[in-house]
């Protein structure tokens, strides 16, 4: 199960290693944009920084998720893709995290600028972690179901008094109800109570919720 941030939500934690500073920031991101964005803010609150390094996780399906990162003039690989590693460790999406560097005066060496980088990022995970901040994120299935005008009324009354969300309410020629359930099984089970079994469900997509 992934899990994601608040909206809005952003936090930072700093780390030492041999003298050198690392600042990892870490904020709610909803499209690769939005995650240029953030890196953008950090070079700007830090612009005497030597290094800001970053990757980000977008989206919730396979095909449409979206996955970067950058070392930012560390040596390749030593910073971006362990940084990266530790978001898909934790399963987190819709995140991005930039790690500013202030060099210390010691070279930390390869092993060490990963050990570096992918520390100041679990620990400001650790640290929104620890607040709570972290999300659940579910998906649903979305049904559309048509009824009569006639019994429209009962019908949502008693499917929102089991616990279906309806997503959505079009009239037309009929009503028609966009539902979302995390059990399929179930939401057949309680339609073909409800209309008598002549009530059919159409795949109408997914739905990703934060809970």
């Amino acid at each position: 199960m992934p899990f994601t941030l608040p909206a809005g939500f952003a936090i930072a934690v700093e780390t030492e290693v041999k003298h050198s500073r690392f600042i990892a920031a870490l904020r709610r991101v909803d499209s690769p944009a939005d995650a240029q964005s953030f890196v953008d803010d950090e070079r700007r609150l830090y612009p005497d920084a030597r290094h800001h390094c970053w990757a980000f996780v977008t989206g919730n399906e396979p095909t449409d998720r979206a996955e970067r990162s950058s070392d930012d003039g560390e040596p390749g690989g030593t910073a971006g893709v362990p940084m990266l590693q530790v978001l898909r460790t934790r399963e987190l999406v819709d995140v991005a995290v930039v790690v500013t560097r202030y060099f210390g005066g010691i070279k930390l060496g390869a092993g060490g600028l990963v050990r570096a980088y992918s520390g100041a990022v679990a620990a400001v995970v650790d640290a929104a972690t620890s607040e709570a901040r972290f999300l659940s994120r579910e998906r649903l299935e979305l049904s559309a179901l048509d009824v009569g005008h006639d019994t429209a009324g009962r019908i949502e009354a008693e499917l929102r008094g089991r616990g279906i969300t309806v997503v959505d309410t079009a009239y037309g020629a009929e009503v028609t109800f966009t539902l979302a359930t995390k059990d399929p099984d179930r939401l057949a089970a309680v339609v073909a109570e409800l209309t008598a079994g002549t009530g059919e469900l159409a795949p109408a997509g997914v739905r990703w919720v934060d809970v």
